[in-house]
């Protein structure tokens, strides 16, 4: 059932949802996460003005063997989202760390990047230190903390980015900087033009998503009124939106405190598939299944996913179909990641939750700084 507040007009009282009341929406997001979320294509922007004044000795990165993002969270995120962009053209191994320790390859031959918006994050650090031991190139990507301090007293280049938002709420600024920075180091070609264009889009496009849009007419509160009550299970292709899948789960799960799972193409059909049977169909009521979609799936997964679809659907779980849109991989993947933002946070405000708090990770770092 949705979520509804009483409203009075000339016939009397009616029941609205929450979502066309601007008034309770403001009071249930009183630390804006509405405007983070809104102003994710300024942030792209200005992400890519600061990374473009970044100045990067192109000699001090010559003869890169591999590439390790360092990260956590919403900072790493951005390492993914690269990794996958990347996957069909880049001609060097790159893998995304999300631990205390590199992978036992790194050595002076590797880039490592250091990834930390609040630049405290303990793990992150601790693989820093392990990439200074290991003489690695290392460049560093946060808004302060003891990674800037670290990395100055070590003369590790830093690119500072600017702070007051959750890690989740920062993507363009994990994501941009990191893309002009292979660029500017010769491994990638023309992304600063892509990420203009990729700007551009999201600005049209998030008029269909405005708070001021009513339910009827806004796909991600019509979607965020699906999800409303259920565990929504994501998946995502090989590909462009496996990183993808990752992202909706991570934004439902944080902004609006629900439940949420993630997995890809084809691994999945080879054993969580065995699940969806007749065992599921007393508990159909409580799931829902997306099924992100990609112009450039493979063939054969876009047959997987159909075949699947109605394998789900015969146990009574809602299959949604959501496609991707644009005219590069960078568009869609991020008209993908824009929509998640919006639905997770109009699923926030169903909930009546605050979707910026994220008390049980404050909780967990507290007890393990204690």
């Amino acid at each position: 059932m949705l979520s509804k507040i009483k409203t009075a007009n000339n016939d009397g009282a009616i029941l609205l949802s929450i979502l066309d009341n601007t008034e309770k929406m403001t009071e249930l997001d009183p630390e804006n996460m509405y405007n983070r979320i809104f102003d994710l294509p300024e942030q792209m922007s200005e992400a890519l003005k600061i990374a473009s004044a970044w100045k990067v000795e192109k000699d001090l990165f010559s003869e890169i063997k591999n590439i390790v993002v360092i990260g956590m969270g919403g900072s790493a995120i951005g390492g993914d989202l690269v990794r996958t962009l990347l996957g069909g053209t880049l001609l060097v191994p790159f893998q995304v760390c999300r631990h205390y320790v590199l992978p036992e390859y790194v050595d002076d031959e590797s880039l490592v990047i250091v990834s930390s918006y609040s630049g405290n994050t303990e793990e992150t650090l601790a693989a820093f230190e392990d990439a200074l031991e290991r003489k690695a190139m290392i460049v560093g990507i946060t808004t302060g903390g003891f990674l800037e301090e670290s990395a100055q007293l070590h003369e590790v280049p830093i690119l500072k980015i600017p702070e007051g938002l959750q890690p989740r709420a920062a993507i363009g600024f994990s994501f941009v900087p990191l893309l002009i920075f292979l660029e500017k180091i010769g491994l990638v070609k023309k992304m600063t033009d892509a990420i203009k264009k990729t700007s551009a889009l999201l600005t049209s496009q998030r008029d269909r998503y405005i708070e001021s849009e009513p339910t009827a007419s806004n796909p991600a509160k019509k979607l965020a009124e699906q999800i409303k009550g259920k565990i929504p299970i994501v998946y995502g292709g090989p590909t462009l939106t496996d990183v993808v899948s990752v992202r909706w789960k991570g934004q439902i799960c944080e902004n609006a405190k629900n439940m949420a799972f993630a997995n890809n193409y084809a691994e999945f059909n080879h054993n969580e598939l065995v699940a969806w049977c007749d065992n599921i169909k007393p508990h159909a009521e409580h799931f829902i299944v997306i099924q992100l979609r990609d112009a450039d799936d493979h063939p054969k997964i876009r047959r997987r996913m159909d075949i699947v679809h109605r394998i789900i659907a015969g146990n009574g779980i809602t299959v949604l179909e959501v496609e991707s849109f644009g005219d590069s991989a960078l568009t869609r993947m991020f008209s993908l990641i824009q929509l998640a933002d919006f639905v997770s946070y109009y699923l926030a405000l169903l909930n009546e939750v605050d979707p910026t708090p994220v008390e049980a990770i404050e909780t967990l770092k507290k007890e393990l700084a204690g």
